[in-house]
C-alpha cells in the first residue's frame, strides 16, 4: 500500500469569516430592501409569482425560498453559464453577453472573446481535441452505425462495440467484468437502487454527489453519513449498526454499503481508501467507491485510486466511473465481479429503460482507453497521465507558494483555491475573464457559507506558459484582491517541467 500524500484544510484568519458573515448581512438586507420595493409597485419584478386569480390556491412558488436567488444570486449571475462556440479544450472562445436589467435577462452582442485559457472544464487527460487523425476511428464508427440505436442494450441496441468497451473497460481496471451507461449521472442514480433496498443501511461520505445522493433516495435504504474522510466517525457507524442492527426490530441489516468517491470534486480531496477498505473487511460491509474524478486522472498508470494506494481492485465490491471527465466522452461504467455484472444487466433501471450509448461516444471512449493503455502502439496515453500529475504538483506548489488556501490532496488535479467572501468571488471571475482566464466560481448553497471558492481544473494538454501565465495573474489578482489568506509559510523549489518530453515517464513510487 503506497502512503497518502498530505491534504490541506487550512482554516482562514478569524477576521475572514466575520467579513464574509457581514457581507453576506449587508446583502440579505438590501434584499429585503428591495422586496419592500417591488411590494409597494416602486421597482419591477421580474420573477415568477402566483397569479392574483389563485391566491387561495396553496402556492406553487416559496417566496422565501426565492429570496437568495432573487436577491443575491441574481446580482451575480453573468459569472456562471457563459455560452462559449468553439472546443472546450485548453483554450475557448467565448460569446460576448450583455444584460440590460442587471442579469435578468441576458443578450448576445454577436462578439467573442478568443483563446481564452480554459482552467473550469474536466479535460483531464486532454482528450477533449479536434485532432483529424486521432478522431479518423470515431468518424467511421458514425458512418457504420449513426448517431444512434434509439433502442436498450435488452431489445436492439446492443452492438459489437458495446461489448468490446465493457472488456476493455474490465481489462483496465483489473475485475472480471464491466457495464456500461449512456449517462454518468444515471449510473449512480439508477443502480444503487437496484442494489440495496428496505432493510439496507448506506453509509455515505457528507461531501458525496448529488448523484450518489439521489440513488440513495430512490433505493429506500436507510442513509446515516459519516464526516468526510473521517475514519473514527465511519467506524462508530458501523459499529452501531452491527451491534444495534435496524430500528425498533434490532434485526441485523441485509446489507450495509460504504458509498465514497476517489476524488471528491468541490474539494479536490482523495478518499481514505486502504483504511476504508481495512474497515470494510473488519465490519464485513460492502463498498461502493464513485472513481468519476478520478479514474484516468490518478494513479501512475491512469488507473485510479486502487492504482494509486497499490490496492487489489477485488477489494472494492462495487466499481464505479464516467468517461466524461478523463476520456474526452459520455457515460459511465460499473465494474467488478462477474455476478455483480450479471445481476444488474437484468435488475437496473438504466439497462432496462435506457437507450444505449451513441456508437461515436463509444468509439471515442475506445480510442482514448486504448491510447492510457498503450494498445494503439504509442506512449502518447502514458505521456498523458504523467504530464497531468506534473501539472498539477506544479500548480498546487506554486499556488502556496503565493500564499493562497488551497483545499485538497497534493495528486489530486481538482485545486480550489478560497475566497470566502462574496464580493470577492464575484470580483475575481469577472477579473480572470478579462485577462482571458475562464474560471469556475462556486458559491452558497453549493459549499458552505463561509467557503466560497473558485475551482480550477488541471489538464494535461495545459502547457507550462498556459500555467506560468494563469498564475502571474492570480498572483496580481491576489495581491489586488487580497485573497492571500494562508498563514503557513512554504519555501519555494525548483519543480522540473518538461512539457514536451515524451520519453521519460518514471514515476516516484
Amino acid at each position: 500500500v503506497r502512503f497518502q500524500r498530505p491534504e490541506s484544510f487550512e482554516n482562514p484568519p478569524m477576521y475572514v469569516a466575520v467579513m464574509t458573515y457581514l457581507g453576506f448581512g449587508i446583502v440579505t438586507l438590501f434584499g429585503y430592501f428591495r422586496d419592500f420595493l417591488r411590494a409597494v409597485g416602486l421597482e419591477k419584478c421580474h420573477i415568477a409569482r402566483e397569479r392574483e386569480e389563485q391566491k387561495d390556491f396553496v402556492p406553487l412558488y416559496q417566496d422565501f425560498e426565492n429570496f437568495y436567488t432573487r436577491n443575491l444570486y441574481m446580482r451575480v449571475r453573468d459569472n456562471w453559464n457563459r455560452p462559449i462556440c468553439s472546443l472546450p479544450g485548453p483554450v475557448f472562445d467565448v460569446m460576448e453577453r450583455v444584460s440590460p436589467d442587471y442579469n435578468w435577462t441576458f443578450s448576445l452582442t454577436g462578439k467573442t472573446i478568443d483563446d481564452v485559457i480554459n482552467m473550469g472544464s474536466y479535460n483531464y487527460l486532454g482528450f477533449a481535441e479536434n485532432d483529424g487523425d486521432f478522431l479518423k476511428t470515431v468518424a467511421d464508427r458514425t458512418q457504420q452505425y449513426g448517431l444512434g440505436v434509439c433502442s436498450t442494450r435488452q431489445e436492439m441496441g446492443n452492438l459489437a462495440i458495446h461489448e468490446e468497451l465493457e472488456q476493455l473497460v474490465a481489462t483496465f481496471l483489473g475485475v472480471e467484468s464491466s457495464m456500461i451507461f449512456g449517462m454518468g449521472f444515471a449510473t449512480n442514480s439508477m443502480n444503487i437502487p437496484a442494489l440495496v433496498g428496505k432493510g439496507c443501511l448506506i453509509l455515505s461520505d457528507e461531501l458525496n454527489h448529488t448523484s450518489l445522493i439521489l440513488g440513495a433516495r430512490l433505493s429506500g435504504a436507510t442513509i446515516w453519513v459519516f464526516k468526510h474522510n473521517n475514519m473514527q466517525s465511519l467506524e462508530r457507524l458501523l459499529r452501531e449498526a452491527v451491534c444495534s442492527g435496524q430500528p425498533r426490530t434490532h434485526r441485523p441489516w441485509r446489507k450495509v454499503l460504504i458509498m465514497v468517491e476517489g476524488i471528491y470534486s468541490m474539494e479536490g480531496s482523495v478518499v481514505r481508501l486502504p483504511d476504508i477498505v481495512a474497515l470494510k473487511k473488519k465490519y464485513k460491509a460492502y463498498l461502493y467507491l464513485d472513481e468519476a474524478h478520478s479514474i484516468g486522472a490518478v494513479g501512475p498508470t491512469g488507473r485510479g485510486v486502487t492504482e494509486l494506494f497499490g490496492l487489489d481492485p477485488s477489494d472494492i465490491d462495487v466499481m464505479m466511473g464516467t468517461f466524461t471527465k478523463s476520456f474526452g466522452a459520455a457515460g459511465g461504467y460499473i465494474a467488478g465481479k462477474k455476478e455483480l455484472v450479471d445481476y444488474l444487466r437484468s435488475h437496473s433501471h438504466s439497462a432496462v429503460y435506457a437507450s444505449a450509448m451513441s456508437p461515436p461516444v463509444t468509439e471515442q471512449i475506445l480510442r482514448a482507453m486504448k491510447c492510457i493503455m498503450g494498445l494503439d502502439g504509442t506512449t502518447v496515453g502514458q505521456a498523458r497521465v504523467h504530464q497531468l500529475a506534473e501539472n498539477t504538483r506544479y500548480f498546487r506548489s506554486r499556488l502556496q507558494e503565493m500564499g493562497f488556501i488551497i483545499y485538497g490532496n497534493d495528486d489530486s488535479p481538482v485545486v480550489p483555491i478560497l475566497l470566502y467572501m462574496p464580493g470577492k468571488v464575484v470580483a475575481f471571475s469577472r477579473a480572470m475573464l478579462k485577462r482571458k482566464i475562464g474560471v469556475v466560481v462556486v458559491g452558497f448553497p453549493a459549499t458552505p457559507i463561509t467557503e466560497a471558492r473558485a475551482r480550477f481544473c488541471l489538464s494535461a494538454a495545459h502547457t507550462k506558459a498556459m500555467l506560468d501565465q494563469v498564475l502571474f495573474d492570480l498572483n496580481e489578482l491576489g495581491d489586488d484582491l487580497c485573497l492571500k489568506f494562508s498563514r503557513r509559510k512554504y519555501s519555494p523549489r525548483p519543480q522540473q517541467h518538461n512539457n514536451n518530453d515524451d520519453t521519460d515517464f518514471e514515476l516516484d513510487s
